[in-house]
């Protein structure tokens, strides 16, 4: 299929295949046609440019895996306005940020999930969000969204090289960057990375995973539908409604972090269920247990079930196992570059390039590395230069052109995929009236990859516990950020001019539950 926009991906699918499934909410009863969803999507785009939104606008969704945010997806994309993604698992001031800094003119969002009141989070921090002109509340406001429009948005002139996706990312340096990724970015990142699976129109996929991240949006969407492809689609994963999925709909294709393969493999029900079906797959986010790759080949049936490597940055694959590729290759490396992408190993202080074998940072340059980060041009030359993005990793490249991940020349935090700003956290608890000075740092977890610790110095006469720390992160951040350890010290270990050493934190963290 020949790849130009978002906007015309969904309309050449809706021409070539109107009447096959697309798009299945098992746990609703929600399908859509191909057919269905470019109409939707061009009803979506006229109510928007009803509302005054127009090309390079950014709307946000805030939202679960529901159908409105694949239609969205569209809809925003066919008169190119900027589809912004946010987290789910933000609190009101994170959620501020991200709407304040990326000017976002319009909103799409759930009332809630979990315990989390998404209305009063925005009412609470609403008066900041001075550009943010409409905000949907769904599924009430549904109809305004996808119901007929006054007018039908006129036809845009489109660039695949224009920003359509904005994402924001944790770094080191405190407060998310907002991604900007282009329609070429995407659109090629996905289908090169279905071409590697060998997905054809007689797959079915099962996504589990969030769409707010690169991994549900662009290689579960894109990387579907440039490939004709049906998806049934979680509002949020359940181990035992993946099951379920994958028997009633007879999927061939699974995602997930390694942990979500885990809770799958390790469900009392998994033997009452057929998951025969399956044949391929892509877990990333985390390193895989070579335990739980062979669970999924052997008791799942993905023989052909693969890795991926990448970041948001870089739209976001980079790197891929084959669905060939050996128990080793799959378990200890992150396969070889993707078609039209190079990789390089420096030395992270001088930038040179590295020997074989050589263990440096990871930078890679191609169609798929981001426009920048939204209105941060400083950030944006510190994390691509010459055209090449530099991606924090320390990697080795062997003779075969496998990349192995060693560690990170950055303490950025992993979480079961989550990307965790030690910094944003360490500002928070500088805030708590007790605590004199604190350093976060990852931990080893064979279910998340990582979990988030703190190193806590309280100030004289202070006293606080673990249960007091976590109380007051959870009311102001996202749950996956909330420090999971906390050990209250009385000094850090640091270099001789000062500097402290994380790493040694983390490792008298594992001597301590070794």
């Amino acid at each position: 299929m020949q790849l130009s926009t978002i906007g015309r991906l969904i309309s050449d699918l809706a021409s070539e295949y109107p009447d096959r499934p697309a798009l299945i909410f098992p746990e609703t009863g929600d399908a859509y046609t191909f057919g269905e969803i470019d109409r939707l999507a061009t009803n979506i785009a006229g109510n928007l440019w009803s509302m005054g939104l127009r090309k390079g606008d950014r709307f946000a969704v805030w939202a679960n895996n529901i159908p409105e945010w694949v239609l969205l997806q569209f809809g925003t994309a066919k008169i190119g306005v900027i589809q912004l993604t946010v987290n789910t698992g933000l609190r009101g001031k994170e959620l501020e940020w991200v709407l304040a800094q990326s000017r976002a003119k319009g909103l799409a969002m759930v009332p809630g999930m979990r315990d989390i009141d998404f209305v009063e989070e925005l009412a609470a921090v609403r008066a900041g969000l001075e550009d943010l002109e409409h905000v949907l509340v769904l599924p009430r406001d549904t109809s305004r969204l996808i119901g007929e429009p006054d007018r039908f948005a006129p036809e845009i002139e489109l660039h695949p090289d224009e920003c359509i996706n904005m994402q924001y990312t944790s770094g080191t340096t405190g407060f998310p960057k907002g991604v900007m990724l282009s329609h070429h970015n995407i659109l090629k990142n996905g289908s090169d990375i279905g071409e590697r699976l060998g997905l054809i129109a007689a797959d079915t996929l099962c996504l589990t995973v969030p769409l707010f991240h690169c991994f549900g949006c662009v290689i579960g969407v894109l990387g579907a539908y440039t490939h004709a492809v049906p998806m049934v689609v979680l509002r949020e994963f359940n181990p035992l409604e993946v099951l379920k999925a994958v028997d009633k709909h007879r999927c061939t294709v699974l995602y997930g972090v390694p942990s979500m393969f885990i809770a799958e493999l390790n469900h009392p029900d998994f033997d009452q269920f057929d998951v025969s079906s399956l044949r391929t797959g892509i877990m990333a986010g985390s390193p895989c247990p070579r335990e739980v790759m062979k669970d999924v080949i052997e008791r799942m049936g993905a023989r052909e079930m693969t890795i991926a490597y990448g970041l948001t940055e870089a739209s976001p694959g980079v790197t891929m196992t084959f669905t060939d590729d050996t128990l080793d290759r799959r378990v200890g490396t992150v396969g070889r570059v993707l078609p039209d992408v190079e990789i390089r190993v420096v030395d992270p202080e001088s930038g040179q390039e590295l020997a074989q074998g050589q263990e440096g940072e990871l930078i890679t340059r191609g169609y798929h590395v981001m426009l920048g980060y939204y209105d941060m041009p400083d950030q944006t030359e510190r994390a691509v230069r010459d055209g090449w993005l530099h991606t924090g990793d320390l990697a080795t490249i062997d003779e075969e052109g496998y990349v192995r991940i060693t560690g990170r020349s950055k303490d950025l935090i992993i979480r079961a995929g989550e990307n965790v700003s030690p910094r944003e956290i360490e500002e928070l608890l500088l805030t708590h009236s007790s605590i004199q000075e604190g350093y976060v740092y990852g931990v080893p977890d064979e279910f998340f990859g990582q979990k988030v610790a703190a190193a806590i110095r309280l100030k004289e006469g202070a006293r606080l516990g673990f249960d007091d720390v976590a109380e007051f992160c959870r009311a102001q951040l996202a749950h996956f950020k909330v420090p999971e350890y906390v050990d209250f010290v009385e000094s850090f270990p640091t270099t001789p001019s000062g500097k402290i050493q994380k790493y040694k934190l983390t490792e008298l963290w594992i001597q301590a539950h070794s």
